[in-house]
């Protein structure tokens, strides 16, 4: 992706970073979709402004169901599909999986289905779960994970998979923590763009990130003491491995890393 201006601004390219999670009871996990197969040849109907703001290719090869099926799967392997939150760039293959249990925070789920303000009419894209998905749905209950409250056990899932609330850039916005051999995979979502944002000091994050970070943002307040929470985490846990959905200098750090098996 590109967004509007970003080239000119410090912001020329952008990833939509997913994970497939590969486990011996679970079957595949998949954390957040990309733009989906529905995007790609226009049925879903992606608003000019979306599509524009963004600047997706929306090439068909980059879908999450194309990669997955080079790598010898086939949707179906596909049992869950975590979500950071219900954007199109985050959740636009949920129904190229059909089959897949969505799990995902319940006030995002509340907000994407009721899409009660423009700019949620605007970002939720109903398109994207017309098929029905069996959705599992969760709220804080006491639970705790590196002293943030968080949901450590999503249901049918026996891996280490879990949402970590990191809310502000939508209502319902969580992070997804995922252990990976001695690690702990944490996916920031759009909780921040930049990985000047969590560094210690806090960088310089580009001056297009700046501006869409709050463009599209719901709770400012909220969002900024998300990234504070997350850079703390980095600072205080060497075993996490975190990174955002965007930034493609974290994204290939992460990929150049062996993955074994959940």
């Amino acid at each position: 992706m590109c967004p509007l201006a970003g080239r000119y601004l410090g912001a020329a390219r952008l990833v939509a970073h997913c994970l497939v999670l590969e486990t011996d009871r679970d079957g595949l996990i998949l954390v957040d979709t990309g733009f989906g197969t529905r995007d790609v040849d226009g049925r879903s109907n992606l608003s000019w402004r979306l599509r524009r703001l963004a600047g997706a290719a929306l090439d068909p090869a980059e879908t999450a169901l194309a990669q997955i099926e080079a790598l010898g799967h086939a949707a179906r392997d596909v049992r869950h599909v975590v979500v950071t939150h219900l954007d199109p760039d985050h959740a636009g293959g949920i129904s190229d999986f059909p089959h897949a249990t969505v799990h995902v925070h319940a006030r995002e789920h509340a907000a994407a289905m009721a899409r009660a303000t423009r700019i949620e009419r605007e970002r939720y894209v109903p398109a994207h779960w017309a098929h029905g998905p069996t959705w599992a749905v969760y709220t804080e209950d006491g639970d705790t994970w590196r002293g943030l409250p968080a949901v450590t056990r999503l249901r049918g899932v026996a891996a280490d998979v879990g949402l970590l609330p990191m809310h502000g850039h939508t209502r319902g916005h969580s992070a997804v923590i995922a252990r990976h051999g001695e690690r702990w995979l944490v996916h920031a979502g759009d909780a921040y763009f930049h990985r000047s944002a969590v560094a210690d000091p806090p960088g310089r994050v580009p001056l297009a990130l700046r501006s869409f970070e709050r463009l599209v943002e719901l709770d400012g307040p909220a969002r900024r003491a998300s990234v504070g929470a997350l850079r703390q985490l980095r600072l205080s846990y060497p075993d996490v491995a975190l990174f955002c959905a965007h930034d493609t200098q974290e994204f290939a750090a992460l990929a150049s890393v062996s993955s074994p098996r959940a």
